[in-house]
This record gives C-alpha cells, sequence and structure tokens, in this order.
C-alpha cells in the first residue's frame, strides 16, 4: 500500500505565489510623475553639458577667433546607463559623456555637477532615510519602512552608508568656535548607553552640555562619549569647551555626581552651582523603606515648591528637625546636598522652575533611549554620540527657551539659604 503525501496546493505555495499588500496598488499619477521625471533629470544634465560645450546637441561648432564667437572646448561622445533614487523612486537615466578641450592640448571627461560621479541617491532620498534612522527605525527596518516607496532598492548596508555621511556635519559641529555664543547658564547631566566595543556590547557614559543663551534659548554645545562620569572625563568635557572659546558662564545646573563637581571646582570655582532637586529626591527615597516614600515626597515637594526663599528655609529646617527622628539616614541624605540644592533661591522666582532641575536634558535622554530601544546595542561610541546630536540637529527634537528668560540679566544674590536647623 503506498501513499502520496506531496500536495501541489498547498497552503504554503498558494501562499508564496499570492500577491504582497500593495502590489495591486497602481497609481497612475506616481507613474507619470516619474516618468516626468526621469525626462527632467536628462534634459537638466544635457543643458549643462550644452552650457560646458558652448553650443547645443547637434549644432555646429563655431570657428575659434571669430570675433564674439567662442572657440571650441569639446565633443559629445555618447551616453551611459545611470542608475538613480530619489523622493520619486528607483529610475533609469541616460548620462551623455564629453571630452573636453585643455590649455594643454589634451581632452578630459566631463563631469556634470548636477549629479556627482558615482551617486545613485538623491540628498533628499538621502534624508529621508536618515529621518527614518533617526525617528528609532534600526537598519533592517529601514528597508522594510521605506520598500513601498524605492521600490526594495534601499538595503541595511545603504542606511549605514547614508548615515555615515552625517559624520562629516558632526565633525564640523565638534570643532565649531563658541567664542561668539552668549552662554549665561550651563546644564550638564550624563546617561548610560549599551554600545559594541571590540565585539563585545559594553556600557558607555554620554556627558552632555546644553548652554542657555542670553536670550534664555538653549542650545547643545557638547555631546562625548566617556568611559564614566569621573572627574577626569568631565574635566575633559570642559576644557574642551574652554578651548573652543566658551566664556565663563554665571549659573550651573548639575545632577548632582561627585566627577562633575569636582571638575567644575577646578575649572570654575566659586560659581553659583544647583543641584538637581530631582536627583535629590531620588536619592531620599533610595534612603528609607517604601512604606514612607509618599510621606518623604510630601514633605520634600513641600519644602522644593514653596513660594518664597523664606517659607523654604523654614520648611527645609521643619523637614530636617522631623526626619532626623523619623529616619536619620533621610534627614542625612538631604543635609549632604548642602546649599547648593536651594541655589535657584538666588535667582528672581521667575526663574526657579527652570533653574531647579536638570530636566532639560533629561527630556533628551528619553527621546534618545526611546529611538534606540530598536537597536539594543548601539554600533560604536561615537554612533552613540553622533546619533544623540543628530537628534537636534536634524530638528526631530527642538528646544524652547527657558521660563524665565525674561530675567536672566539678573545677577544671582550672593546670599546662600540658611542651612541651620
Amino acid at each position: 500500500m503506498t501513499s502520496n503525501i506531496t500536495k501541489t496546493h498547498s497552503p504554503q505555495c498558494r501562499g508564496e505565489t499570492a500577491p504582497q499588500l500593495f502590489d495591486d496598488w497602481f497609481d497612475p499619477i506616481e507613474t507619470a510623475v516619474r516618468e516626468r521625471a526621469r525626462e527632467f533629470i536628462e534634459e537638466l544634465i544635457r543643458s549643462e553639458l550644452d552650457v560646458a560645450l558652448a553650443r547645443p546637441r547637434y549644432e555646429r561648432s563655431k570657428k575659434a577667433g571669430r570675433e564674439g564667437a567662442p572657440g571650441i572646448t569639446g565633443h559629445r561622445h555618447g551616453s551611459r546607463p545611470r542608475s538613480l533614487t530619489g523622493s520619486f523612486g528607483p529610475i533609469e537615466i541616460a548620462v551623455p559623456r564629453a571630452r573636453l578641450n585643455t590649455a594643454d592640448g589634451k581632452t578630459t571627461e566631463w563631469k556634470s555637477q548636477s549629479l556627482r560621479a558615482y551617486q545613485r541617491r538623491t540628498l533628499a532620498a538621502d534624508a529621508l532615510i536618515a529621518g527614518c534612522y533617526l525617528a528609532g527605525t534600526n537598519t533592517r527596518r529601514v528597508r522594510r519602512a521605506l520598500s513601498a516607496l524605492f521600490a526594495g532598492a534601499v538595503g541595511k548596508d545603504t542606511v549605514s552608508r547614508v548615515w555615515r555621511k552625517v559624520k562629516s556635519d558632526w565633525d564640523a559641529w565638534n570643532a565649531r568656535s563658541l567664542a561668539e555664543e552668549p552662554i549665561v547658564r550651563l546644564i550638564l547631566d550624563g546617561t548610560v548607553v549599551r554600545v559594541r566595543l571590540d565585539r563585545r556590547a559594553t556600557a558607555i557614559s554620554l556627558l552632555v552640555v546644553i548652554g542657555v543663551r542670553a536670550d534664555g534659548q538653549k542650545v547643545l554645545l557638547a555631546i562625548k562619549s566617556m568611559g564614566s562620569e569621573s572627574t577626569e572625563a568631565w574635566r575633559a568635557v570642559l576644557d574642551d569647551l574652554i578651548r573652543r572659546g566658551l566664556r565663563r558662564p554665571e549659573f550651573l545646573i548639575v545632577d548632582g555626581a561627585p566627577g562633575l563637581e569636582a571638575a567644575i571646582a577646578v575649572v570654575w570655582d566659586g560659581l553659583p552651582v544647583q543641584r538637581c532637586t530631582v536627583h535629590k529626591h531620588r536619592n531620599l527615597l533610595a534612603h528609607a523603606p517604601e512604606r514612607l516614600h509618599e510621606e518623604i515626597t510630601a514633605d520634600y515637594n513641600d519644602m522644593i515648591y514653596a513660594a518664597t526663599r523664606e517659607e523654604i528655609e523654614a520648611r527645609r529646617k521643619a523637614f530636617i528637625r522631623k526626619w532626623r527622628l523619623k529616619h536619620r539616614a533621610v534627614a542625612d541624605s538631604l543635609q549632604e546636598a548642602g546649599d547648593r540644592l536651594f541655589t535657584f533661591t538666588r535667582l528672581p522666582p521667575s526663574q526657579w522652575k527652570s533653574a531647579r532641575t536638570t530636566n532639560a536634558i533629561e527630556r533628551l535622554h528619553e527621546e534618545f533611549k526611546r529611538r534606540i530601544k530598536t537597536q539594543t546595542v548601539l554600533p560604536s561610541a561615537d554612533t552613540a554620540a553622533m546619533l544623540f546630536w543628530a537628534l537636534l540637529a536634524s530638528g526631530q527634537i527642538n528646544m524652547r527657551k527657558v521660563d524665565g528668560w525674561k530675567t536672566l540679566a539678573t545677577k544671582p544674590i550672593d546670599q546662600p539659604i540658611d542651612l541651620a536647623a
């Protein structure tokens, strides 16, 4: 007894030959536009060649030496096919060829300025690919997302090559002068990301510096990949800013990392420094059991968000007295920050909201982490820093002016808050 188990019409076979989604979405408008795009590009390049040869196609050369007539500059010799991918999709074009006469009696190949040698994509197409990557799509998913537009002409290697083009702009940004930047305030913080180093996933620190101009506009000044947030790492970042002409700021906002505060003390000793109140709140909660978290938060917020400097001083003293008896570790943690936790009270009240925390950088950290979630591990440390910068440089993330910017010209008062409890 035999049985034939071969199924010529299995569901799998039918699935392999079934049309895919979008296959039958014929669009006469897009088809006509792409055909016109091919004709327009070819005509654009031919017109450029006509100017170089000083005569249209099929027209006789004018004799050199005649008054008002240009000399012979070269000759055409056929064309070559080129594939070009733009926002109009992939097309095949015919690029004319020509030899131009040189001053030494020889000839050289004519090169179009509109279509560069070896160019296979328009800058708009590259910007679209890079924009998808910055939006949080990894290199493989970009190909899938843009397959309908580019007809599969974009692979993960193409995405990587496009991304490498950004490096020239990144290098120029890192070397730019800061001498003309009217920076009055700095916000400094770091975050940890995982990158591939020596074929192994490794955690590194991205050290970020945001400046606030005299008109209140926030601007990214530096983003460096370092091994940690040590004093030496932060010192390297600050020294680079100074080397490029950054003037001494009037106010600093930090996350409280010991390495950063030590580096600031060496570079800008005596500057008013505000320690982030959100980071300190997390420190307080870490020193207490979970059942006390709600009470600590209520007391802490009553103190930090009090309306006047005098109320803040009074509630700080009450906080210390209460938690010194109830859970001493919490009181000790608050006292550890000293007057740097309340430096914002030396500014006009309109600036308190923007001066209390490093939230301006924390928001960037969140957006950055959200976009790299699909990649898990970034290709390199340089890629991590460059991607962070590109989110702002491309306009994917915009930073607004700080609250209370109209009073930024007011200098901080010299008297720190009273720490007596």
